[in-house]
């Protein structure tokens, strides 16, 4: 299932010199595409080290925030002509890439620019740079994707100005500032096609959430249609599922996150969305240590490339290039747990339990701010389950190594998640605790040693369930099986680990029972 590299490792460009990396993915409809459409197309993300402004809450003038905007877009140009010399067709850039953060409203101000709707206006900024005043950053990129023949998506910041006489809420600065993902293409030397407005914001005072949830995609000759996203919106039904739903395959994800062991790392989490919901994904994130930003890669259902910083590594830029074959729309009448679940295989597991078996006890730890219940493999191998309330989790596992030293538990949790946002879940977890005292279940984890064969399975009230597989020092692996039945039982199964286990999850978002 997994592919092999084609390419060769490459010397890149960034803060300091970083790697490019050239693999061929397959996906689980290999050989199935569109007939109007080439059978691959070459994606490429870029993980950028932002050049900050040392003092972001202090306002500036417009040309003082164009020479800051310049630093990165000088860089943005570079790893541009490095993907194009690599074949890319499209090429992403990271969340709030190129102003950087912790603005508020007045401080972000000189940064915006106005990027009109590409359904109600077109406009090529490169060629018609005079049209709307102050849009040199469009200008720019415009100017980029003419240059290098790509498609070019970015991030940056809008301005859009509003009036309450509609009767509409209207900031008392008169505009709405929009977190924004813009995409620029080859064809018709740099239109600007797609304009999409971050819906589920983090925590950004300098940005507002716009009033009407947008689902914004655009199409291409290489590889027809892309859903746009934005970091925290993966995390919720509208627009992302709405859009998986109406049968959207590919998305873009430009993102900066704060990785969070020891079930939302970037890159865990990147990859469970990509075979949870059975679609390709290009992540593009920020590298910084200080804010704990690290992980982009281009991931299809089946196999994934990708970048992990490690812990005192250097601060510097990284390019991932891969080479795709385009999925094919989904039906938009298809059921969600077809469009999110695919089978190979797949043999029932048979839970039991020898005469005279107890369960070991369970017990309470905190994990990611979420009371989970767990209790502990207690030995090289067996069967055990724990619930939380009516929530119930099994696993069958076998050690495959003498290495018993290592303390692991298995955690469920069910209810709604309230720091850093609040949203609702349902979580089978299986993880290494970070000592041996029980109470340290749950706490982050970078390396293991214990490599196991396992069967992780729970009975779940939601149809989307992202499966993941994380092991020693920032390491994804493949499931070799995801089974979803009718009546909501979802199962992974893993074997042949290629480094020591720190988590194995299947994070259920119950998005019927989120707050409003």
């Amino acid at each position: 299932m997994l592919a092999a590299v084609v390419g060769s490792v490459f010397l890149g460009l960034g803060c300091r010199t970083g790697l490019l990396v050239i693999i061929t993915l397959c996906s689980w409809t290999c050989g199935a595409h569109s007939h109007h459409l080439p059978s691959s197309y070459v994606a490429a993300v870029y993980e950028h080290c932002v050049a900050l402004n040392p003092e972001p809450r202090v306002p500036v003038s417009r040309s003082a925030a164009l020479r800051h905007l310049r630093q990165n877009l000088q860089v943005y140009s570079k790893q541009a002509a490095r993907a194009a010399l690599q074949g890319a067709q499209i090429l992403v850039f990271p969340e709030d890439g190129l102003q950087g953060f912790n603005f508020t409203r007045s401080s972000i101000a000189a940064y915006l620019e106005v990027v009109p709707d590409p359904q109600q206006e077109s406009w090529n900024p490169c060629e018609d740079p005079q049209r709307h005043p102050n849009t040199e950053v469009q200008h720019w990129l415009s100017c980029l994707a003419r240059r290098h023949g790509l498609y070019v998506v970015a991030n940056m910041g809008s301005v859009q100005p509003c009036s309450g006489d509609s009767g509409s809420p209207c900031p008392p600065d008169g505009h709405w500032h929009f977190n924004t993902n813009v995409v620029y293409r080859f064809m018709n030397d740099g239109l600007l096609v797609a304009r999409y407005h971050k819906q589920n914001l983090y925590f950004e005072e300098a940005f507002d959430t716009p009033q009407h949830m947008e689902m914004v995609t655009f199409d291409t000759p290489f590889a027809g249609r892309f859903g746009l996203i934005t970091c925290f919106d993966i995390l919720f039904q509208q627009p992302t599922v709405s859009m998986v739903e109406k049968g959207v395959r590919q998305f873009i994800f430009p993102t900066a996150w704060m990785n969070q062991l020891p079930l939302l790392d970037a890159i865990q989490f990147q990859q469970a969305f990509s075979v949870g919901a059975n679609v390709t994904l290009l992540a593009a994130n920020i590298r910084s240590d200080e804010l704990i930003m690290t992980g982009s890669g281009i991931y299809s259902p089946s196999s994934a490339m990708y970048h992990h910083a490690q812990r005192g590594d250097p601060e510097e830029g990284w390019l991932v290039v891969a080479t795709l074959r385009p999925l094919e729309p989904l039906p938009d009448t298809l059921p969600v747990s077809q469009v999110m679940h695919k089978e190979q295989g797949y043999t029932e597991v048979r839970w039991y339990l020898s005469e005279g078996w107890r369960a070991p006890p369970s017990f309470t730890s905190c994990m990611m701010h979420d009371p989970f219940t767990f209790v502990l493999l207690p030995g090289p191998g067996g069967q055990l389950s724990v619930c939380d309330g009516s929530f119930c989790c099994w696993l069958q596992y076998q050690y495959m190594d003498s290495n018993f030293t290592e303390v692991y538990a298995l955690g469920a949790f069910a209810g709604t998640h309230t720091v850093n946002g609040h949203y609702s879940l349902q979580v089978c977890a299986l993880v290494k605790c970070a000592g041996a005292d029980a109470h340290s279940c749950g706490q982050e984890v970078v390396e293991a040693q214990t490599k196991m064969d396992f069967v992780l399975e729970g009975t779940f009230n939601t149809k989307h369930v992202y499966p993941s597989v994380l092991s020693s020092q920032y390491t994804l692996e493949q499931p070799t099986l995801l089974h979803t039945s009718a009546h909501g039982t979802v199962t992974i199964a893993h074997s042949h680990m290629r480094a020591g286990l720190i988590t194995a999850v299947l994070y259920g978002r119950t998005y019927h029972m989120d707050p409003h």
